[in-house]
């Protein structure tokens, strides 16, 4: 039995007081899980733009005060009343689209969405209407349903995926969001087959890992696209088999550069940035007839899709993915699996390592973009 089991856990956390300021490391109080609930050690997190984007003010769902952070591995640290599917010592992986396996949405194959919790969770809340932590007496909201920037965070246990011991958190901490998302979108979603011609509009964390995907599904030509040409080399160690500059092209729209390459544009497109007219020009280099384009990256508020409707009536496809099709509890420690048999390349991802009281510096180098994946080791002695 936990020595702080039952109790409430003083612990640092980076806290987001207000929008467009720096992250601010404090010393927080964690309630103990109620019912239904986990608390769980947070050993490593990644940073992700999700967090920036509600850390800039701009997500219509930010609620402040708040502990970001949504791509954790944690240890389970104790157990609310009537949790079955983990105890304390389990290694999970945080899910921010839960799987209650009740819901209509769960019990459709169609769809990985679960509706159990969706409402309390967008309002930085636990499915009580309330929250576990609290800085100074000032309760602070939840985050995705995770809050991973916080060394203990309680959770529902319908958004806890169990994983096996042996794999390093540090690295499989990954696989709760971007990678997951971008191999997801490939394997679920589009259901990429064996010989197939794929572009990826994007080339930053997820884009990769639709790269990784293609690969995977064995796609005969994986065809990166970015105006950033540092993202090449990386893109073409995880499975691209050509990279190109859009601005290298003059005037030439890059789907008429793609329906060229292609001989009538590839059988799939992936958009992994979060633009509009990029979403609209992969839905235009998509081959006629049977080309499917895949919305991953996430818009703006407000933002708008548009296209002729002769692009779909000629036969293309438009479809949208979250967390790339994968239902979390169940599919995560698959994937994890595929990570440890060296199917998965998470590692060279990871291009910066910081402790906790660093993680600003980690926000720097991703608007910088300087980097791909930075990890926050979550202890202070790490």
């Amino acid at each position: 039995m936990s020595s702080t089991q039952g109790k409430v856990i003083r612990c640092k956390a980076a806290v987001a007081w207000k929008p467009g300021q720096p992250l601010s490391i404090e010393e927080i109080e964690v309630e103990p899980p109620k019912a239904g609930e986990v608390r769980a050690k947070v050993v490593a997190t990644g940073v992700c733009h999700t967090d920036a984007y509600t850390l800039s003010g701009a997500d219509p769902e930010g609620v402040f005060p708040v502990i970001l952070g949504h791509e954790g591995g944690a240890i389970v640290e104790s157990v609310g009343e009537g949790v079955t599917s983990v105890k304390p010592g389990d290694h999970i992986i945080p899910c921010y689209i839960p799987e209650c396996g009740q819901c209509k949405f769960c019990r459709s194959t169609k769809t990985n969405l679960c509706s159990a919790i969706r409402v309390t969770q967008g309002q930085g809340l636990m499915p009580d209407r309330t929250t576990r932590y609290s800085c100074n007496g000032r309760s602070l909201f939840h985050y995705m349903g995770c809050s991973c920037f916080s060394q203990y965070i309680v959770l529902p246990e319908i958004a806890v995926a169990k994983i096996r011991q042996d794999a390093p958190l540090d690295r499989v901490c990954l696989l709760g969001c971007g990678i997951t998302t971008g191999i997801g979108a490939v394997l679920n979603t589009a259901k990429v087959e064996q010989g197939s011609t794929v572009a990826v509009f994007g080339l930053g964390g997820v884009g990769l890992s639709v790269v990784q995907g293609a690969r995977i599904a064995g796609a005969s030509r994986i065809i990166g696209v970015d105006t950033n040409e540092s993202k090449f080399p990386l893109a073409k160690q995880l499975g691209a088999t050509e990279c190109i500059n859009p601005l290298k092209f003059g005037e030439k729209p890059i789907q008429q550069v793609l329906i060229d390459m292609t001989d009538g544009g590839p059988d799939y497109t992936f958009e992994a940035i979060g633009n509009v007219k990029t979403m609209r020009a992969a839905l235009e280099a998509s081959h006629k007839g049977w080309g499917v384009s895949v919305i991953i990256g996430v818009a703006a508020s407000g933002e708008e899709i548009s296209t002729r409707p002769f692009q779909l009536v000629t036969g293309r496809t438009w479809k949208g993915t979250a967390f790339g099709g994968a239902k979390s509890r169940t599919q995560l420690p698959e994937l994890v699996d595929m990570y440890m048999k060296g199917v998965i390349n998470i590692d060279d991802y990871v291009t910066g390592t910081y402790k906790l009281d660093d993680i600003n510096r980690a926000f720097e180098e991703m608007h910088n973009g300087r980097s791909i994946r930075s990890i926050i080791l979550m202890d202070d002695d790490a």
